[in-house]
């Protein structure tokens, strides 16, 4: 038997890659995460998205594949659909996208033209690329109207939303956000797009598992259409999915595929199954009602030290931190905190001063050390360690005493095999 059908250990193959994958263990289990769209996952997810399903080819949709072969394939994507509508109460669910830009792009097209008008949150303000950046497809195929936050509140201020709305009659509406950290109105939003007559569309990748948990309001009583990712509060595999109505079902599909991709990636389809079996248990909105007020201690901590807390707090996973009383910049943050073993990133804030590559702000998330199983106390630590870093970034002293504690807090709390 050769090695490539053999089960050698991936480090007998190619002990190369094998190092590789050993060195990012060791960097993920000796950090501590607060990167706002990553997270940890559960070895069944790790083990559905290494298996051999990876091998199908299975254009199309169950019972509707372009390949033979595809009976076993056809009952895992059903199965994975029938979770995501029981998780999310939705009436018609595609699970193909590879990734939360993948099933934006196939709901644009779906649903409005190349040239059409469409409303977006403003990237400086909390929007994401696909909400109509202008460097993004969603900015170069279509017209874009964006709305931002309240300079004073720093939240959306939905009578302004309105009155866009009204001046330029967009046919498609996006909410949703990447650095946002309040409660979205989905309700109001909902009332305007019918009110202009256009389109909604909901983009729930940061807080899709708050929403499964049940921690934050649900967009898809609202919205014609939803789409998220599976990475990030929803602690699975990386990945897209997409809910609407049955009546815009077909769209959607065809949208999808052959829209916008071939064959899907069935091994990752799987792992979004074991994803949204473990959200629908109860551990899972214990879990997201930790995230939120992990968040809440860290907004509370940062602010009781003198930093500025965009809007004031947060109501989900992530905290926007203004730098400018420090007179650092989100870039200077960024490597200062890496360097002492926590991982957070330079972020814009409303009405920025900073070019977007050095940014005004930091985003700091709690997904990731709640999976870990970090605790209020512990949250109060790791932020008394983020402000004395801040205020002295350069100070190699700061570092290597701040490294020191970092290290103690990650084999207190080592990464998770399973949950």
């Amino acid at each position: 038997m050769d090695s490539y059908s053999s089960l050698e250990p991936l480090s007998a193959v190619d002990p190369e890659l094998a190092e590789l994958i050993k060195n990012e263990h060791q960097r993920q289990a000796s950090t501590i995460d607060l990167i706002a769209s990553e997270n940890h996952v559960s070895r069944a997810i790790r083990v559905a998205h290494s298996s051999l399903l990876t091998d199908k080819y299975a254009e199309g949709y169950p019972g509707r594949r372009y390949y033979s072969g595809c009976s076993v394939v056809d009952e895992v994507e059903r199965v994975t659909v029938a979770r995501a509508k029981v998780l999310f109460g939705a009436e018609h669910v595609n699970v193909q996208p590879h990734s939360g830009s993948q099933a934006n792009f196939a709901t644009y097209q779906a649903l409005i033209k190349p040239g059409a008008t469409i409303m977006g949150m403003d990237r400086s303000h909390g929007g994401h690329l696909t909400h109509g950046a202008e460097v993004n497809f969603s900015g170069r195929l279509f017209r874009v109207v964006t709305y931002g936050v309240d300079r004073e509140t720093e939240l959306i201020d939905y009578d302004a939303v309105r009155a866009l709305a009204r001046q330029h009659h967009p046919a498609l509406i996006v909410a949703g956000a990447s650095s946002y950290p309040r409660i979205i109105d989905f309700a109001a939003f909902s009332r305007i797009a019918k009110e202009v007559g256009a389109l909604l569309m909901v983009d729930i990748a940061h807080i899709a598992g708050l929403i499964a948990g049940g921690t934050h309001p649900s967009p898809v009583p609202y919205a014609d259409v939803v789409t998220g990712t599976t990475q990030k509060t929803l602690r699975g595999p990386r990945g897209g999915f997409i809910l609407c109505t049955t009546a815009l079902g077909s769209s959607i599909d065809s949208a999808v595929f052959p829209g916008s991709q071939g064959g899907p990636l069935m091994h990752v389809i799987a792992a979004k199954a074991v994803c949204f079996q473990q959200a629908l248990q109860p551990a899972f909105r214990r879990y997201t009602e930790a995230i939120v007020a992990n968040a809440r201690v860290m907004a509370e901590e940062l602010s009781g030290a003198g930093l500025r807390v965009v809007s004031g707090g947060t109501d989900n996973h992530l905290v926007l931190v203004d730098l400018g009383q420090l007179h650092i910049t989100g870039k200077q943050a960024e490597i200062a905190l890496e360097r002492a073993g926590i991982l957070a990133n330079r972020n814009s804030i409303p009405y920025d001063t900073q070019p977007p590559l050095m940014a005004g702000g930091l985003r700091v998330g709690t997904p990731a050390i709640t999976t870990r199983g970090f605790t209020p106390d512990d949250i109060r630590t790791l932020t008394g360690l983020i402000c004395r870093v801040l205020r002295q970034p350069d100070s190699d002293q700061v570092r290597d005493e701040v490294r020191s504690v970092v290290a103690e807090m990650c084999v207190s709390h080592p990464l998770p095999e399973s949950y």
